[in-house]
């Protein structure tokens, strides 16, 4: 069924505990994916949920599995799967804000990266939740550190993407394991062959929840490309930068190299920037993470992949230092920019003929307008006839 309006959060049957905290993130409408799941996710149905990136999936799953713990039980009760550390993270600290006014409720985040010892005494304090990563649960279940037999609610988020990156063997071990659950949730973007084989061996009689990118929730974003050699790069990202005094920005490239090249020549023009990507350890990534949240980072240049879960309402603007290998992919980085009812700018850098026709490719299969830019005989930023 297709959801294009949300419902007041006090319609939806929910304890005061969960309303005093939806309160107090400012929030008394719903968004279209939380009037669509919440319902049947409190009545323990399985639910297959397609919605764009931002529109709130999180709390669409999150409220109903708050609202069923029992903080008497000092069991695992809930179990949600998230392709990255940084959504894992970010998820977790949802998952707070959600449970702020039900003391007793634990959970707990497992991700590679992180000293697994650190992670066993955490799970010493018996959480009801587990939050993880699926490579770092399948570890702490051969540890037998984590028991899933009391586990009733399972959530795969962002579910293309993590089947998607190979973890189709983890999830479906991890699913056999919690056979005693009494809801499933598969919660993505795009629903891929990965996602509904999972749905058919798994769910039973799901509820589907489908959420167009509709003028309501889809973000206005104004996008450009501009043609630029391969080294003029990190030089037209400062110039666009001092034209427009943007001060809170993203920058994408498809490959490590390229992330630490673009940080360092932004760095040598005056541009404070700094990068992640995979082969960076874990505790500098989430430094680097933390001060871009916290707006003292001005260009954040990263891979896609370790960019999951960076959730900052107020990008300004979004480069396209490479043009992505996937259509999906551009739609994930460009929807960083342009949220909270904002618009933002994205902007694709062009230097060669494979990227104008893949960038050619997406502006037809995501049905946007992308607008040729470069700068006038007197350096000024125009828009290209």
């Amino acid at each position: 069924m297709e959801y294009t309006k949300g419902v007041r959060f006090d319609s939806l049957g929910l304890s005061p505990e969960i309303l005093k905290a939806v309160a107090a993130r400012g929030l008394e409408v719903s968004t279209p994916v939380q009037a669509g799941c919440i319902p049947p996710m409190m009545d323990w149905q399985d639910v297959i949920a397609k919605a764009p990136t931002g529109t709130g999936k999180t709390f669409a799953y999150g409220i109903p599995i708050i609202q069923h713990i029992d903080p008497e039980q000092d069991t695992v009760q809930a179990v949600i799967l998230a392709p990255t550390r940084e959504l894992a993270l970010q998820i977790t600290g949802e998952l707070r804000d959600i449970a702020a006014f039900r003391p007793g409720v634990r959970s707990v985040c497992l991700y590679g990266g992180q000293p697994i010892g650190r992670q066993i005494e955490t799970l010493k304090k018996r959480p009801q939740i587990v939050v993880a990563t699926p490579g770092r649960l399948s570890d702490h279940l051969k540890r037998r550190t984590v028991r899933l037999d009391s586990v009733q609610t399972v959530v795969l988020d962002e579910a293309d993407r993590m089947l998607d990156m190979g973890f189709v063997r983890d999830v479906t071990r991890l699913l056999d394991r919690m056979d005693k659950r009494r809801n499933l949730g598969l919660f993505s973007a795009t629903i891929s062959r990965e996602v509904m084989d999972i749905a058919w061996v798994y769910q039973r009689d799901a509820a589907e929840i489908t959420v167009r990118e509709d003028e309501q929730n889809k973000p206005d974003i104004r996008q450009f490309r501009m043609d630029v050699s391969q080294g003029e790069k990190a030089d037209a990202i400062a110039r666009i930068l001092e034209e427009t005094g943007f001060d809170r920005c993203m920058a994408f490239c498809n490959t490590k190299g390229s992330t630490e090249r673009i940080a360092k020549f932004l760095q040598m023009r005056g541009v404070d920037a700094q990068c992640i990507h995979g082969d960076i350890p874990q505790k500098r990534r989430e430094q680097v993470m933390n001060l871009f949240r916290e707006g003292k980072l001005r260009v954040f240049v990263s891979t896609d992949v370790a960019a999951r879960g960076i959730d900052v309402d107020d990008v300004d603007i979004v480069f396209n230092c490479d043009v992505p290998e996937e259509n999906q992919d551009y739609v994930h980085r460009i929807g960083r920019t342009g949220r909270a009812k904002r618009q933002g700018v994205a902007v694709t850098l062009i230097s060669d003929y494979p990227a104008k026709m893949r960038i050619d490719d997406i502006a037809l299969k995501t049905r946007n307008e992308i607008v040729p830019v470069g700068f006038d005989e007197e350096g000024k930023l125009t828009v290209l006839k």
